[in-house]
Order: C-alpha cells, then structure tokens, then sequence
C-alpha cells in the first residue's frame, strides 16, 4: 500500500523526503503521486496564491487548495454593540441566487435604518465525565466541585492567559457526574483552549484522591462539540447573538412585493411545520448565510452543526410595520487564531473590520444581521412566488 508523500515539518530531511512538508515542492510531489495512482490531473488544486509555509497548524499533507467562490453582499447597515456602520459582506459558496438573496435583503433592512445586533451571552465548553462506585459518591463529589470552584478555577487558568472559566454546570445520571465546563476565551472559538484548562484542572482534581471515583473521561459527550444539542441552544455555546430589524410596510411591498401581514402568516405556518417535523431551529436557511461567512473568514466550518440551529421571531407592529428577529444561541466564531490568519480568510476579515484583538464579537453580530437579511428575503420570495423564478434566473449554470 502505497503512502501519500510527506517530507519533514522543519525542513530537515526525513526517511521519506529531504523536502520541507509545507513547500510548493513537497505539494507538487503529493500532486503527481495521486495523478500517478488515480490519473486525475490536479491542475486548479494546485494554483494558488498563498504561501504553503504559512500552513503549520492549519493542515496536514498540504497538496493544494479548494477554490470558492466569493461574492460581496451589501452595504450591510447594522447598529450594533461592537458593529456600527456599513459593511460589505463576503460570502464564498457555490449556489446560485445566495449572495444576491442576501443582498436584497441588506437593503431592506438598509432602507428600513438598519439591523440592531447585540450579543448576549458567551461560552465556550468542556465537559468531562466522572464515574463513581455508587450514586452517594458521586453527588458528595458534586458538593466538592461546588464547595472548590475557587480552587478549581485558579488551576484551569494556568494553562491560559485569556481564557477564564465563568462556572461549572454539573448534570447527574446514575453514578456519573458530568461537569460543564464554562469559559470565556477572549477573540479565539476556544475549544483547543478549554479543552487543555479543563484537562489541567481535572488531573489536579483527581490529585485529590476523591472518595469512590472509578473512572475519568475528558469528553462525556455533554458539550456536544459540533453537533447540535438542546443543551447549548438553551444555555449558550460560542456567542449568543441577537439581530432585529423593523420593516416599514410600504418598504415590504414595494421591495419584497409582499405585506407584512402575508409575511407574518407565512411564518406561523413555518413554525407549525418546524415543530411538526422536530426541527432545530424555525428559521428558513441560517445554515447558508453562517457557512459562506465561515467559509470566507476563516473559521472552523464544522461548527456550522452548532452555529446554524436558532430562532426567528416576528410581530405586526400596531402601525402595521413588520419587527423581525433573529436568534443564533451557539455560534461558534473568532478573528484570531485556526483559519483566520491565512491569507484570504484575513483579507476577508479585514474587509469586516473584524481580523485580531477585540474583533469576535463584531464578526458575530455582522453574521447575525447577515442571517436576519437572509431569512426576510427567502420568507418573501416565498410568499410572493418568487423563489423558483428566482433560482431559474441566478441559480442554473447549465444550458
């Protein structure tokens, strides 16, 4: 069995090749080895702009790069906490009408005074599992953790100067104890972070030799790390962030060629059809917006499990104007650290704004009226029939 070519992380020679592991060189040479095993030709894989020795960290078995798309929605007017004024908007992905949906409804909400933005909330988890001889042993060490938080605390934090550890949740079944690790971690997503804190202040935990313990594990599954969980929607993975927006009804009728009542029917429907089939969240496509974005900006792509579940929310004001609300309880995001750094992904995140200290909460706000356009301008085009027509004339790439 024949195995994919790497050379040595440091440039030093290794058994399999003298060559540098991130260079244009070793890439080059994992490219023909799989036109020599497959005959496919990886022409586009392997033009790119960035330079292959910025990698460590990001990527392993560097061949090339998968090019996406990016299109620009915008302005985007959001009056926010940490995202004030306009921005335009990067948005990579391979479907058709997405960026220009978006972007109509960027300037509804544009022409309506903008989306309001506010995040509420912020954790980022770990949650070991402890198990004990028996169900007493398990709650005494539950009245332990509570009675030692301080303690507990001050050891997490050794391991990081910028994440903090807020509380500690604990959830109890038979005897097992999960303990929910909660920390704040500054600009980065943090689950490399947490996951060390925790693990620092386990070991010095079971130091401690703690009465009836049987068993210890670092990950019990309770943070449900990108996947979608009641659990965080309810009590906050990432940022919870909130994006409102009030439509005037002459602005919905003659840009979305719909009413505000009509909009608001729709969305009850909506919501009955959500609760009918057991879905995660009532919103049309929070997962299309969050995706591009994190896509372009560099972000950890498989917490869209997470990130895209959420709540939309909606009211006929009593002049007849439509409040429309959105509400994403776990976005997982960050403008330092993983995928920010290379080099589209920054460019993208510098269009925001949004790159380095002091930059996250913005970039979560920025999605979130981003995602607040978006279910406004697919709820209308359904509403007013003109979804399909709409794909037909964006979204086909075939004659």
């Amino acid at each position: 069995m024949a195995k994919i070519p790497r050379g040595s992380s440091n440039g030093k020679s290794s058994k399999d090749s003298a060559s540098n592991d991130y260079s244009a060189e070793m890439a080059e040479t994992r490219r023909q080895f799989v036109k020599n095993k497959t005959g496919a030709e990886m022409k586009h894989v392997g033009t790119f702009s960035i330079e292959p020795d910025t990698l460590p960290g990001n990527i392993e078995h560097f061949t090339g790069v998968a090019q996406v798309p990016i299109g620009l929605a915008g302005p985007l007017v959001i009056d926010g906490v940490a995202a004030k004024g306009e921005f335009y908007v990067p948005m990579a992905t391979t479907e058709g009408t997405l960026v220009a949906s978006y972007n109509r409804g960027m300037r509804l909400t544009a022409e309506s005074g903008g989306v309001k933005t506010t995040v509420i909330d912020d954790a980022m988890q770990r949650a070991p599992v402890f198990v004990f001889e028996d169900a007493r042993a398990a709650l005494a060490f539950g009245k332990w953790v509570t009675d030692n938080f301080e303690l507990i605390k001050a050891k997490a934090e050794e391991t990081t100067s910028v994440g903090k550890l807020r509380d500690i949740e604990q959830y109890a079944v038979s005897k097992m104890r999960w303990l929910r690790f909660n920390f704040t971690c500054g600009d980065a997503a943090g689950q490399n972070m947490v996951s060390k804190a925790t693990r620092h202040a386990c070991q010095w935990m079971q130091s401690q030799h703690i009465a009836g313990l049987e068993h210890f594990a670092l990950s019990g599954n309770l943070d449900t790390d990108k996947k979608h969980s009641f659990l965080n929607s309810l009590h906050t993975r990432g940022k919870r962030v909130v994006a409102e927006a009030t439509i005037p009804a002459d602005l919905m009728k003659s840009l979305m060629h719909c009413s505000p009542e009509a909009l608001f029917k729709q969305r009850q429907l909506s919501n009955m059809g959500a609760f009918i089939a057991g879905s995660v969240s009532n919103g049309a496509h929070f997962a299309n917006g969050i995706t591009a974005l994190f896509i372009a900006c560099g972000q950890d792509v498989a917490n869209v499990a997470e990130s895209s579940a959420g709540y939309t929310y909606s009211e006929i004001t009593p002049n007849g104007d439509y409040y429309f609300s959105i509400t994403i309880p776990s976005l997982v995001v960050a403008s330092y650290g993983g995928g920010t750094g290379l080099a589209t992904q920054r460019e993208c995140l510098e269009t925001l704004g949004c790159y380095g200290k002091g930059g996250v909460n913005k970039l979560a706000e920025i999605i979130a009226a981003t995602v607040l356009c978006g279910e406004l301008s697919l709820g209308a085009a359904v509403v007013a029939d003109e979804w399909v027509s709409s794909h037909d004339q964006f979204g086909r790439n075939r004659p």
